[in-house]
């Protein structure tokens, strides 16, 4: 029997979320490795698409995404799993776009966030290769969504419009389809590149 740990999703309010993350020194280090499983079965677990290692108290500079459809998410194409340790901007576009973001950290709520539509990232593998990543649509959403976790900043502190936040049963009967979501949320591009 393979036994998967899987976190608790710490809410807004943990000092956890505001602490400052540390960079991680030894990718290949038993504790990072198990980290970063943790990371993955609780996001999966929990429907996520995104998560930093601060929303489950682990004050480390890592988060994995995997841009899937879910409930919360309709997704044409999805991208793979991916690990980003210690990662770093290096491109973020003039052009935003809107999307509507929820978050594990935050309850039972979306709302409206206007971000760049593209973005550039450097960071390295759980196999500890650096690489860069650029990318648009819900794949540079996320990104972004939990880079800022890594800087101590929830969703909610960017709300384009408060009056616009809604539930996630609304949400899912009026957004998630809704063409703009969709479109904004499509990806186009991702390109990856190994740094040597």
């Amino acid at each position: 029997i393979r036994f998967v740990m899987v976190r608790k999703v710490i809410q807004a309010g943990h000092p956890g979320l505001k602490t400052k993350n540390k960079l991680v020194k030894y990718i290949k280090s038993p504790i990072i490795q198990k980290l970063i499983k943790d990371l993955k079965n609780t996001m999966y677990k929990t429907g996520l698409i995104g998560i930093a290692a601060n929303q489950i108290n682990e004050n480390k500079m890592i988060i994995v995404t995997h841009p899937r459809t879910t409930k919360a998410r309709k997704l044409g194409k999805k991208d793979k799993l991916r690990v980003f340790i210690n990662p770093i901007y290096t491109f973020k576009s003039k052009k935003e776009n809107l999307i509507y973001e929820g978050c594990g950290s935050v309850g039972d709520i979306f709302g409206p966030v206007k971000r760049p539509s593209e973005i550039e990232i450097e960071a390295f593998d759980e196999m500890g290769t650096k690489f860069s990543l650029r990318c648009d649509g819900i794949l540079a959403r996320v990104l972004q969504h939990e880079l800022d976790h890594l800087s101590g900043i929830e969703f909610i502190e960017k709300v384009d419009d408060y009056s616009k936040i809604i539930s996630t049963e609304f949400y899912r009967k009026t957004i998630r389809n809704s063409r703009e979501q969709l479109k904004n949320s499509a990806v186009g591009k991702i390109d990856y590149r190994v740094i040597l």
